[in-house]
């Protein structure tokens, strides 16, 4: 058996995704953040593309639980980043790196929990083109941004999918997971 790769992102209503740390904190509430954790525990690696890593890993190390609680398991779980032009050494604890989609099978092959993706959207675009990505975790805020990088800003293959579970929550954030039609 296989593991899934789920990519989780946060995304406006006319499907920004880039910087959400700078619109996506009112939208944050309980619900949201149990979304969030449940993914994190059916996973225990991470996929990340360059541009996430080298944000993450500026902002993430030396954060605790009390700084934010999802920092216990970003911090502790194995990171795999995808990059063709990052070069070693990748100075975050727990992260190796990936040149290509091969190693990305490889991982996908091994036994395992689930392996997330969080932000990384042109690695979800290429995962998604590839037919490597088994769900798509929408977290829709009820906003419009009029600039900003949207999840598939690159062309890419037409690629359906097909809705398995939605929640709306009070705040009007939408909860919507997809895997592939085919599926």
């Amino acid at each position: 058996m296989t593991r899934k790769i789920q990519a989780g992102e946060f995304m406006t209503l006319n499907g920004v995704c880039h910087e959400p740390g700078e619109w996506v904190f009112p939208y944050f509430t309980p619900e949201v953040g149990k979304v969030i954790g449940d993914n994190m525990a059916e996973s225990d690696c991470m996929l990340l593309g360059r541009k996430t890593y080298e944000a993450w890993a500026e902002y993430w190390p030396g954060k605790t639980a009390e700084d934010d609680p999802f920092a216990g398991h970003i911090n502790t779980v194995q990171k795999y980043v995808v990059s063709t032009t990052l070069e070693p050494p990748l100075t975050w604890e727990g992260t190796e790196l990936f040149r290509g989609l091969d190693e990305v099978r490889k991982l996908k092959e091994q036994d395992g929990k689930n392996i997330a993706i969080s932000g990384s959207i042109t690695l979800v675009g290429s995962l998604l083109s590839e037919g490597l990505l088994d769900e798509l975790a929408l977290l829709v805020a009820p906003i419009v941004l009029g600039q900003g990088i949207r999840l598939f800003d690159r062309p890419l293959e037409s690629v359906g999918l097909r809705l398995v579970s939605h929640e709306t929550f009070d705040n009007g954030v939408q909860s919507l997971v997809y895997v592939p039609a085919a599926a």
